[in-house]
Order: structure tokens, then sequence, then C-alpha cells
């Protein structure tokens, strides 16, 4: 079996609607692919509908966090999205997505950048706005080459010159509620530095010790070094290991089903999971 669990569409700030992107997961020769949106499980239905037969859906969002003014994203797995206490947090950061964005693009303008909000609700579409697609307006002016490039202290990146805080959840907090809509909690890319200050390995024991299920380990933003290190300390947590692509179409250039989790990890993952059950494809509707 082929599992990616770590996956972006349209709904979020990915560039494939939930539509393509599970039907490049079939085409990419995936069995199991989990759609983990920013925050949203706004997809999930549009993706259900077209799943193709022989690939299994896994439900899921990635749920954005900080913890001592650090922040670091949860995957969160098989919940029931209307659990009232999960679905309350997750609209609470959804909501301020969009001032966060206008005050981005307010530090940017005064930087001299001429991005525009419409610029960037364009880019975004019906997605939840995010600093992706202002990284990706700042693409389309010439001020970077590419998505990544934005994301440095210069411009995006935590703390950077237009850089803006905005609501993420407790990690805490936010175990306890996905624990509580049924779900299994996987912390995203933990050791990813290059993307800002990361976590020690003290809280990922706090939060292994609060109900984290699992470190994702195999992801393009860790090199071997890192990896061998993140499996030792899951082996001592007792976590457990995942691996995926962290796919945004066009927006990354990793592909569907670059990095992969152990088939015996899946199966842990659905095993403890009450919340919601993986979806079997059935030909699309």
């Amino acid at each position: 079996m082929r599992i990616d669990l770590h996956t972006h569409s349209t709904a979020s700030d990915g560039t494939d609607t939930p539509a393509e992107l599970v039907l490049g997961a079939a085409a990419a020769g995936l069995d199991v692919v989990a759609l983990t949106d920013h925050d949203t499980t706004r997809g999930h239905a549009e993706a259900i509908a077209a799943l193709p037969g022989g690939l299994t859906l896994v439900t899921g969002a990635e749920l954005s966090c900080r913890a001592d003014g650090v922040s670091m994203h949860m995957l969160a797995y098989l919940f029931d999205p209307e659990e009232p206490a999960l679905l309350a947090e997750r609209e609470l950061v959804r909501d301020d997505r969009v001032p966060r964005a206008r005050a981005m693009i307010a530090k940017l303008n005064a930087l001299g950048v001429p991005v525009t909000w419409d610029q960037v609700a364009r880019i975004a579409g019906d997605g939840s706005v995010g600093r992706p697609h202002v990284a990706s307006a700042l693409v389309e002016l010439g001020v970077v080459p590419t998505v990544s490039d934005a994301f440095t202290g210069d411009w995006l990146a935590d703390g950077g010159r237009a850089w803006v805080e905005k609501h993420e959840t407790d990690p805490f907090e936010a175990i306890r509620l996905v624990k509580g809509a049924g779900g299994v909690c996987v912390l995203a890319h933990p050791a990813a530095a290059k993307r800002g200050r990361t976590v020690p390995e003290s809280t990922i024991a706090e939060l292994a010790a609060a109900g984290l299920d699992g470190l994702e380990v195999d992801h393009m933003d860790h090199d071997p070094c890192t990896r061998a290190r993140l499996r030792g300390l899951a082996g001592e947590l007792g976590l457990l290991v995942t691996g995926s692509s962290d796919y945004h179409g066009s927006r990354k250039t990793v592909s569907l089903g670059e990095y992969t989790t152990d088939p015996e990890v899946y199966g842990e993952i659905t095993r403890r999971a009450t919340g919601a059950f993986p979806v079997p494809g059935t030909g699309g509707a």
C-alpha cells in the first residue's frame, strides 16, 4: 500500500480542487490519501464525490497552533467534523485569516510592494486565505522568484517584516479537542527549521504525555539526519511515525506520494479513531 497522509486543496492553499487532488492521487498510484486543508473540512464532500475506485480517503485537517511563541501545525485525522467544540475553534482560527492577510498587505505596501487585497483574494479563490496566497502575489509581482522565497525574514516568515500574528490554538488544547471529537493527532513537520523556529523536544515530550499520537517524520523539509533523530525521539516517546508529501499542487515542488506512511502505522491510526472512518472509493459520482 502507498499512503500519503498530508495534502492540501483549493479549500485552503493548494492549487488542485479536492476532486482534482483525489484523481491525481489515484494517478500517482496511491492507495490512501488524506485531505488535510488548513483549519477546514470544506473540501471533504467534493473529494468524496469524486473519489475513484481503489483509492481510500482519510478525512482530516491541519490545525494552526502556537506554543511559547512558536507556530506549529497539528494534523488531525478522522475526527467528527460537526463536534461543536472543535468546530468552534476551527471557525475562530479561520475568521482571523482575512484581517491578518489585510494587515500583511498593509505592511507590504509600507515596504513599497504594490500588492492588493483584490489580487490576494483572486489567488485564494474559495480557499481559506493564508500566507501562501500572499506569497503567490509576491511571485506574480516579481518580488520573489518562488513561494518558498517569500517565507524569509525579509517578507512573510514568523517575525518577518510583513508577518502578522493570527489566532492559533494552543497545541495541548488542540489535542484535547481532537480527541474529544474522536480523532487522532500527529505533529506536522516538527523540525522544519527552514520555516522558522521549531518547538524543542521537551515540548514534544509534553505533547506526547498529553495524548499526541505521532510525529510526521518523512517530510520534504526534514533532511536524513533530522529524520533519524525524530525517529529515535518517536521511539522514546511511544509515538507513531508518519510520512507524507504535504502536497500543495503547483505551489510546491513536491509530488503526491513522494513521502509515504507505513501501512501498519496507518492501520493503527484507523484503529484509534472513533470520530469518522476512512472512505473507500466507489468510482466517483
